[in-house]
């Protein structure tokens, strides 16, 4: 019975391309309509990548002014003025509210247009309808409005950076009562508002794209492609939407709450609150709900920009390891396990705020289950690597280099998961290098990955490789000479957000001046090692080697396109699906790769038992589309 219903479904899915064949047969659409307002996926997904780009140089730069006043709190950033202006004090030191703002925009950029936009947007458009077979996104102009929105979203949030005021203040998680009281401080006033619009805008832009990235991943993959049959990418995609759907409205509710107590006299989160010594009228609110619902987000918003780029380190490691991906269905499960544990441990931020010890109790036992799924990746990636054929390119030393820092990063976390040591720590730089290992540095390495693994089929050309080479080292060494020496100054009690801390008179703090200058200097070399990817990207894209149709002999469909793939991809029919994506070094087969779309009845010499029932399934198949398209054709 199940076989007769997949039998249909694969049928009326393989009519469903001849709709999609003709609807494709358009006109050529002029310069604006093509590259600018475009509803074609991959261009849509070049726009996120570029702009992501754009945003990360911004956001790495405001760490880097940061990253100054920190390592050498006694140097004279007089030199910066012409660009900082009056946020250069006239001492000539970093004015310290300002402070307060970079470290406030940076996390802003970095976490949500640069990991979320710039790494889900860009490789789940470009990805899902290539690697199920689509011709597009389920719906193309919605795609067009999630980019534009997430453009208008960025404006207004670049344009906080240049107002009289200054950008928003009080951290990336924007805690009331400081960003509910405009008369707080400089940062709380007009720069928390374009904050609190550009959000809910980029809120909006994240939201339509996930239900495209859902519908499109149920309803359009072509005849051949179940569920069991999809890449790991896909799957990582798909679980991302789901997360993103289900947790983004809840920060748009705690965004739209505190508009209204900022504007509208509400006190959703304002109790009590004296200011220079006058009582505010606001009664019977709590900043302990605010914290509630941004974390709601926060701890999701962790594995939606973690998944993608664990998803698409599963498909480079495997193509370059040249071997089938280790426990496949475990991978699936455990992406599926981290995607419900990710709703039910947001408290884990919370264990500072007075929660009851037992409530903390079981926010910690979950926290630390979750570490379980996250370990079975782990493993499997390790795996996959044992005594394969590595070919390293620099996708392949970025997917390694992000396991690496996975692994690391998540011990990390299992100490700030213990209540009691959380504690202690809460607010430390232990917590700093933790998610910037785990969190950041990871999701910029899978971002790094899935650049260099599909620019030849976004560009038809080829990135450099030695310079890509470069690139990596620069980065993973320079990323763990940055946040591990953060471990020990967290230990050692230094708070995050702190302006400086030679001017508190404590020796044991003073000594470590020299341990801040070095995680500087480690920053600076860093940010710098980027432009060698900056030039490789760019110039590539004009002058760079042209590709082959499939240049890492990888099995996925993407590779089925002409090199440059047109809107709708594929020319003529979409290709059926017969296997699964990562054939790759099988035993009897002549070659060390087979791709999905050669069928089973093809390679006799290397299927396995139940291989070979398929191959009567594929004939039975094979007669009813024929007698389907001569019935359309009539």
């Amino acid at each position: 019975m199940s076989t007769a219903i997949s039998t249909t479904e694969e049928v009326i899915a393989h009519g469903h391309d001849h709709g999609h064949d003709h609807e494709h047969e358009h006109h050529e659409l002029g310069f604006i309509r093509k590259y600018i307002f475009s509803e074609d996926h991959k261009t849509i997904a070049k726009q996120y990548l570029i702009s992501g780009i754009l945003w990360a140089f911004i956001g790495g730069s405001l760490s880097i002014i940061f990253r100054l006043q920190l390592g050498f709190p006694d140097m004279s950033l007089e030199w910066l003025r012409p660009i900082l202006g009056e946020w250069i004090d006239e001492s000539g030191k970093l004015d310290k509210e300002f402070y307060l703002a970079l470290v406030t925009m940076h996390g802003t950029i970095m976490v949500f247009f640069v990991l979320t936009a710039g790494l889900s947007g860009t490789f789940s458009n470009f990805l899902i309808p290539l690697q199920i077979g689509a011709r597009d996104m389920a719906s193309g102009f919605i795609n067009m409005l999630s980019y534009w929105f997430f453009a208008l979203s960025s404006v207004i949030m670049f344009s906080s950076l240049f107002i009289e005021t200054g950008p928003a203040s009080g951290g990336w998680v924007i805690y009331p009562p400081l960003s509910a009281l405009p008369q707080a401080m400089p940062g709380s006033g007009l720069g928390m508002t374009l904050w609190l619009t550009s959000m809910a805008l980029f809120i909006v832009s994240q939201l339509m794209g996930g239900i495209n990235y859902i519908c499109t991943i149920i309803n359009l993959r072509t005849r051949g492609m179940t569920f069991t049959k999809m890449p790991l990418t896909i799957w990582s995609f798909f679980f991302t939407a789901v997360l993103g759907l289900l947790s983004f409205p809840v920060l748009l509710s705690a965004a739209l709450l505190l508009i209204f107590d900022r504007s509208f006299g509400t006190s959703f989160y304002l109790s009590e609150i004296y200011i220079q010594g006058q009582a505010l009228p606001n009664m019977g609110g709590s900043p302990i709900l605010y914290q509630h619902l941004f974390w709601f987000l926060g701890h999701p918003e962790v594995y939606i920009v973690l998944l993608p780029a664990l998803g698409m380190t599963s498909e480079v490691i495997a193509t370059n390891a040249r071997k089938p991906i280790f426990g496949y269905r475990a991978m699936i499960g455990s992406m599926m396990g981290i995607t419900v544990l990710a709703f039910i441990v947001w408290a884990h931020h919370m264990f500072v705020t007075g929660m009851n010890p037992f409530l903390g109790s079981v926010f910690m036992f979950l926290t630390l289950i979750i570490a379980v799924p996250s370990a079975v990746k782990g493993f499997n990636y390790i795996t996959t690597l044992w005594k394969g054929n590595i070919i390293f390119t620099p996708a392949m030393l970025f997917s390694i280099g992000l396991v690496s820092l996975f692994i690391s990063g998540g011990v990390t976390g299992i100490i700030l998961g213990n209540s009691a040591l959380d504690i202690n720590l809460h607010d430390t730089y232990f917590v700093v290098a933790h998610f910037h290992l785990v969190m950041g540095a990871a999701s910029f390495f899978g971002l790094m990955a899935g650049v260099y693994h599909w620019f030849p089929k976004m560009f038809g050309r080829m990135m450099n490789k030695t310079a890509g080479y470069i690139h990596f080292w620069f980065t993973f060494v320079g990323v763990y000479a940055v946040f591990f020496p953060m471990h020990y100054t967290g230990i050692a009690g230094f708070p995050r957000r702190y302006y400086s801390f030679t001017a508190l008179g404590n020796d044991g703090e003073s000594a470590f001046t020299d341990l801040n200058a070095f995680i500087s200097f480690a920053a600076i070399i860093t940010f710098t090692a980027q432009a060698i990817f900056f030039f490789n990207f760019f110039y590539s894209i004009f002058k760079g080697k042209r590709a082959t149709q499939n240049p890492w002999k990888s099995n996925t469909l993407e590779w089925t396109t002409p090199i440059v793939p047109g809107h709708g991809n594929w020319e003529g029919e979409i290709p059926a699906v017969y296997r699964w994506p990562y054939d790759y070094s099988k035993p009897g087969s002549e070659a060390d790769f087979i791709p999905q779309t050669v069928p089973h009845s093809a390679t006799p010499e290397s299927n396995l038992p139940e291989e070979n029932d398929e191959i009567a399934k594929e004939k039975e198949i094979e007669s009813l589309l024929a007698a389907q398209n001569e019935s359309y054709n009539r």
